[in-house]
């Protein structure tokens, strides 16, 4: 599968994110390959940390099927 297809995050959500830890200038003005190998491992750590307490507030409100 290439990379091209495996859109995990949205769009959207990426630029929260970049917003958030302060690299979205530099995505505004050089594209996201202008972000340093440091800050994107930020972002997937962030969108991690967002997913899984997702998954915990949707279990303990009985929002996944067990």
């Amino acid at each position: 599968m290439s990379r091209r297809n495996r859109g995990v995050m949205s769009e959207s959500l990426k630029y929260e994110l970049a917003r958030e830890l302060g690299v979205a200038d530099t995505v505004a003005k050089e594209g996201w390959g202008g972000v340093s190998s440091r800050n994107c491992g930020n972002l997937v750590r962030l969108a991690i940390e967002r997913a899984e307490k997702a998954l915990m507030e949707a279990n303990n409100s009985g929002g996944l099927n067990k």
